[in-house]
């Protein structure tokens, strides 16, 4: 049975430069309330190498720490029916107002996306509807502990390219 899911509210301030995109959190993440609470997600970890902040910081911490260095999180998707945590077992998909979004927060410059999923439902329910120009996309590897394909130095590596485009 296919369970009811809402995204969680975006973690951003005024100066906002770049845009960190989920598709839908995880059921752990939901559970508590918290981006990327799974304990085996790398995103904390990362984030965590990226800006000189400890992974195990408190969680009110950890956003204190992104959002210092222009950094904001949200998903793609504001609803969606989903059993489990995957993404590929994402249906019913309703988009988050973006309009609304970048008139409120203007100097986001980067999107960055936490997976093929959030970009595929980016393109897929936004992209084509709005109505501000498009920031600069950035995809990048999940960090979800399912895609275990990739190892966490390479994930790494990649993220980096998000520290490099905050000045744009």
């Amino acid at each position: 049975m296919l369970k009811p899911l809402q995204s969680l509210a975006p973690v951003v301030n005024t100066d906002a430069r770049v845009l960190i995109l989920g598709s839908m959190p995880g059921a752990a993440s939901l559970a508590q309330q918290q981006y990327y609470a799974h304990p085996r997600n790398a995103f904390w970890p990362i984030m965590a190498s990226l800006y000189g902040f400890a992974a195990d910081l408190p969680y009110a911490i950890r956003l204190q720490q992104l959002t210092a260095q222009g950094v904001a999180l949200w998903d793609v998707l504001a609803h969606c029916e989903r059993q489990g945590s995957l993404d590929s077992a994402i249906r019913n998909e309703q988009a988050n107002d973006f309009d609304s979004f970048f008139a409120t927060y203007p100097h986001i410059h980067v999107i960055a996306f936490n997976g093929g999923k959030a970009l595929q439902s980016f393109q897929k329910h936004v992209k084509s509807h709005l109505v501000r120009p498009i920031p600069h996309l950035l995809a990048l590897p999940s960090t979800s502990p399912a895609y275990a394909a990739m190892p966490f130095s390479q994930k790494l590596q990649l993220w980096q390219q998000i520290t490099g485009n905050l000045s744009l």
